[in-house]
């Protein structure tokens, strides 16, 4: 029988911090049990942390069940772990991007290792720990600031935005409105659960904050501090930050909850500044960073803007403010970068800016 070390209990004795369960030699070992007994017994990160690991080795035994049928633990070996590294590096979106950055992959290879080697001081791989001599993929401290939507489409971007109110989730069938003289014509009926405000002012605050999607769906109502354009969120890892707003964008997030907010907060009795619709039959009230992309890509696809995603707004954000104080610390500030050497990033001249000055000589 193998020894499982449990989780410290804040209730138990420092003395028994380590105490131990029993294994049983005839307990199942498919990998998806094994997982259920790391987080049981190991996992003591946070559960936002614990979200990222379940996902990163759900991924991977996914992977496993696929190529070998199975998920039993002697099947995992070194060369399917190299396997599963070239998958998540191979996959292409539809958009000709990676499904998986750099540092994704090596996220879910740490979390994997730590896995492998709890696995196996319990119950040893027949090849030895299938993790051991996986290698991190060497990235730079780099993003992807030429991706950064430009003046241009941001002006389209914000314009499509604000003709949502218009012709926002309107009627499209010619065939039913085309009689020009009848009332039914004149203005096409919106469905239901259409938010033409709230979507309106999702895209601004992406645009006028610089904030990730995830941080939009954090956002609460009490979050928004109206008398001095501030909108604090919570960011990935569980911390905290607060993004200055331009008057124009907060206007459209006061707009919103003017105009739409309470009609959905009857239902949900939500905390969340953006909320699904009633209508919404799948949700709990806050929205999802899908619901985010969705809204993005309908607006983009009205306003021309092709391959820009939310997080090319950040990106902007960035450029704007090196190019209004060419001061990293007004980037870092804004943005919320613990690291200065993503706010140094916004300072490189893009490939068309140094093609320019060449041309300009």
């Amino acid at each position: 029988m193998a020894k499982l070390p449990v989780k410290f209990n804040q209730n138990t004795s420092p003395n028994n911090e380590y105490a131990l369960v029993i294994l049983p030699n005839n307990a199942p070992d498919g990998m998806r049990v094994w997982m259920q007994w790391y987080f049981k017994h190991a996992v003591t990160t946070s559960p936002n942390s614990q979200k990222e690991q379940q996902r990163d080795i759900e991924s991977f035994i996914k992977f496993m069940e696929r190529k070998e049928k199975t998920s039993e633990r002697i099947r995992w070996t070194p060369r399917l772990s190299e396997a599963f590294k070239e998958y998540m590096r191979s996959v292409i979106q539809p958009d000709g991007r990676r499904m998986w950055g750099d540092r994704t992959i090596n996220r879910a290879i740490a979390h994997l290792k730590t896995f492998a080697k709890w696995v196996h001081g319990l119950r040893p791989f027949p090849l030895g720990n299938p993790m051991k001599k996986i290698k991190s993929i060497s990235v730079t401290n780099s993003l992807e600031v030429e991706r950064a939507i430009e003046e241009d489409e941001r002006r389209r971007i914000l314009d499509a935005a604000d003709y949502l109110l218009q012709i926002g989730g309107r009627s499209k069938s010619r065939r039913r409105y085309a009689k020009a003289n009848t009332e039914m014509a004149k203005e096409r009926p919106c469905r239901k659960g259409y938010r033409a405000w709230r979507n309106r002012a999702i895209v601004y605050a992406l645009i006028e904050t610089g904030m990730r999607r995830k941080a939009i769906t954090m956002i609460n109502e009490v979050d928004v501090d109206v008398h001095h354009n501030k909108i604090t969120a919570e960011e990935k890892g569980g911390t905290r930050h607060t993004y200055n707003i331009s008057k124009e964008g907060m206007a459209a997030i006061l707009a919103y909850m003017k105009h739409e907010r309470e009609l959905d907060q009857e239902k949900w009795k939500s905390p969340a500044l953006f909320l699904a619709a009633k209508t919404n039959t799948q949700s709990n009230g806050r929205l999802s960073t899908r619901a985010i992309n969705q809204i993005w890509d309908a607006i983009c696809e009205t306003a021309g803007v092709k391959g820009k995603t939310p997080h090319c707004a950040r990106h902007a954000m960035g450029v704007h403010l090196m190019k209004k104080f060419g001061n990293v610390a007004a980037v870092q500030r804004q943005l919320g970068h613990k690291n200065p050497a993503y706010s140094i990033q916004y300072a490189r001249v893009t490939s068309e800016e140094l093609q320019d000055a060449l041309d300009d000589r």
